[in-house]
């Protein structure tokens, strides 16, 4: 029996709760697997009417805080495959290396995995580890084991791509009716988001992801994505962006221009398989999405490049200001966004793996007006739940988790705003909550 988990509102504690039954011709309901009761269900059951009148409205008036940012995990990606192919696979697979160091890498990985906390290795820490090494080769003139070890990484690297490509792939051959009832769902969920008006800031949007569904969903949804490149054919990095925004003039009308809607902007925490190093710059080549093979787009004229040089983290086996560069900007970014006054943070498919990512979010809860809210399918790890407790910031968390509440489908469905940005809309929702809502009366407890 699946468990979720849900926290909102004036919740002060986690609730449990399973999925009860789900007959045919009969809505679909759930009981707290606590021995509580609460004001808004009775006889610790609900329907899933009841628990979209308690998140949906919840979430709406959070998604128009001042500031609000989107956190997305490798559980989109997952979500969207499954949508898309009834199946799912996992790029982050342990590399089986050859090299006469490989006892070593696996000490050092399962050492560093244990000083951060992160509970299971992947293969990020493998790339961490091994680029440490080439660099203390690369000091002792070892030049054979240097040369060795670095075809291996090389070799470790495009299968990793490959893999990431090959996601990609899976999706965008799917079976036509279910690739694009796929995408509808990932356009609903961008757009749950990007549907802010003209006087709030822009979504920021983070991803630990390589692939890019994100921006393929962004394109099927018209939204506009502003991130650091600069550039057209093979736009350039560019740590001097100016905070850039897309304006229009409304005809007939003089004066300052009004903001663009359906704009957003778009940061990869941990690089991208499109993101190549050549010359010193960071450059995003045009690589089409689920191509099968990497080979020809890093061979041609001016990039001269191979798997080394796509910047995924850690990114480089060369010196460490080129290791940091450009993570150092993009993390400065997320911290930018997050550590402010009135700020929102939803993480979708997130499990906190990330100790570097998890400071800056401890840190923005450190402000009293934040909000930080997880949505996620599972906690198998139990990192969420542990962060949950360790941040003590309770008040300001919100929770959904679970298979039956955080999946795309009854996520966009039932739980996520309406994708709208219609000023009518906006007066509409708020006169009825004006006039029909009825009051919330304080949590109750069994004894």
């Amino acid at each position: 029996m699946v468990e979720n988990w849900i926290k909102v509102r004036d919740d002060h504690m986690p609730l449990k709760f399973v999925k009860e039954n789900d007959e045919a011709n009969k809505e679909v309901t759930f009981r707290l697997s606590d021995e509580l009761n609460t004001n808004w269900c009775q006889n610790s059951t609900f329907s899933i009417t009841d628990l979209r009148g308690r998140v949906e409205p919840w979430l709406t008036s959070l998604f128009q805080s001042e500031h609000l940012s989107l956190l997305v995990g490798s559980g989109l990606t997952t979500a969207i495959q499954y949508e898309a192919t009834n199946n799912t696979s996992n790029a982050m697979g342990l590399p089986s290396l050859k090299t006469t160091y490989k006892d070593k890498v696996n000490t050092a990985v399962k050492e560093s995995i244990k000083n951060t906390g992160r509970g299971e290795e992947n293969i990020e820490d493998y790339f961490r580890v091994i680029n440490d090494l080439l660099r203390g080769l690369e000091i002792l003139q070892q030049v054979e084991e240097y040369t060795t070890l670095k075809n291996e990484l090389n070799d470790i690297l495009y299968e990793f791509t490959e893999s990431i490509s090959t996601i990609e792939n899976n999706i965008a051959i799917a079976e036509n009716d279910q690739r694009k009832s796929a995408f509808n769902k990932l356009v609903m969920f961008l757009m749950s988001f990007a549907s802010r008006t003209g006087t709030r800031d822009r979504l920021n949007i983070f991803t630990t992801n390589y692939d890019r569904l994100i921006e393929a969903g962004a394109e099927l949804a018209g939204l506009h994505l502003l991130d650091r490149f600069v550039g057209i054919l093979a736009p350039i990095f560019r740590s001097s962006r100016l905070d850039l925004d897309m304006h229009y003039n409304p005809p007939g009308i003089r004066g300052e221009p009004r903001y663009l809607e359906g704009v957003a902007r778009f940061t990869k925490l941990h690089g991208s398989i499109d993101w190549v190093e050549s010359g010193g710059d960071i450059r995003k080549i045009g690589i089409p999405f689920g191509a099968t093979d990497f080979r020809p787009y890093l061979s041609a004229p001016g990039l001269s490049a191979d798997a080394t040089n796509i910047m995924i983290y850690p990114n480089s086996s060369k010196d460490r200001e080129t290791a940091e560069y450009p993570y150092v900007e993009l993390f400065r970014d997320l911290a930018a966004a997050l550590c402010r006054p009135n700020s929102t943070l939803v993480t979708y498919g997130y499990s906190f793996g990330d100790e570097h990512i998890n400071r800056i979010i401890r840190d923005m809860l450190t402000i009293p007006s934040t909000h930080l809210v997880i949505i996620s399918f599972d906690d198998k790890s139990e990192r969420i739940m542990r962060n949950y407790t360790e941040m003590g910031r309770t008040t300001q968390i919100s929770l959904l988790i679970g298979a039956d509440v955080a999946s795309i489908e009854p996520l966009t469905n039932y739980f996520l705003p309406k994708p709208s940005i219609d000023k009518n809309t906006i007066r509409m929702a708020e006169l009825l909550k004006q006039r029909y809502e009825q009051p919330t009366k304080p949590y109750e407890e069994d004894n």
